[in-house]
């Protein structure tokens, strides 16, 4: 990626953290003592890779700062997000539903983040069941086989959804139990 590239993506991505902070709820100025302000809100940002979109990033601010930045993927290299259990995520700011640890869904288990139903860019299909997550089984350990093992970078891709390492997962789940869990996520590309 040139130079000119890169500035235009850290534009965009400050813009999205910056649009975030703004949707941030008024109810944080009467929030109790302790508990994170508008300024220190916590954000996901979740950046597709448009060469790459299994090579994608999601990251995770507090007022403003970057804290960390994980290798996620989504879809299987379709960038068409009407394209159910294929296309990516479409961009938007998806409402966080449910964070589990333990999640025991029928494909999804262990530590998930199950986010919002959202109509896809071009409004013809509503993407649903979308969450950020990863290959395990509901105790977040690692199966014997597909899909409870994480074998390496083919396993990026998914049907649509955030997905990240294991090991990933169970940092971010710590760093926000610790700064505080955002109340959406930031899809941008």
């Amino acid at each position: 990626m040139s130079s000119n590239g890169r500035h235009l993506r850290g534009a965009v991505i400050a813009g999205a953290v910056a649009t975030t902070l703004a949707l941030a709820p008024a109810a944080a100025a009467q929030a109790p003592a302790g508990a994170p302000t508008a300024a220190a809100a916590t954000t996901l940002v979740f950046d597709k890779n448009q060469g790459h979109p299994t090579n994608s990033r999601l990251s995770v601010y507090r007022g403003g700062t970057l804290w960390a930045t994980y290798r996620a993927g989504s879809g299987l290299g379709i960038k068409d997000d009407c394209v159910r259990g294929r296309g990516w995520m479409p961009n938007g700011n998806w409402k966080i539903k449910l964070k589990s640890r333990t999640y025991n869904g029928r494909v999804i288990k262990g530590h998930a983040v199950h986010l919002q139903d959202m109509k896809c860019s071009q409004g013809t299909l509503t993407r649903t069941e979308m969450f950020i997550h990863s290959e395990m089984n509901r105790d977040g350990g690692q199966g014997g086989s597909e899909p409870r093992r994480w074998d390496g970078a083919g396993d990026y891709r998914s049907n649509g959804c955030v997905k990240l390492n294991p090991n990933d997962i169970k940092k971010m789940f710590r760093l926000l139990d610790r700064i505080g869990w955002p109340t959406h996520l930031r899809v941008v590309s």
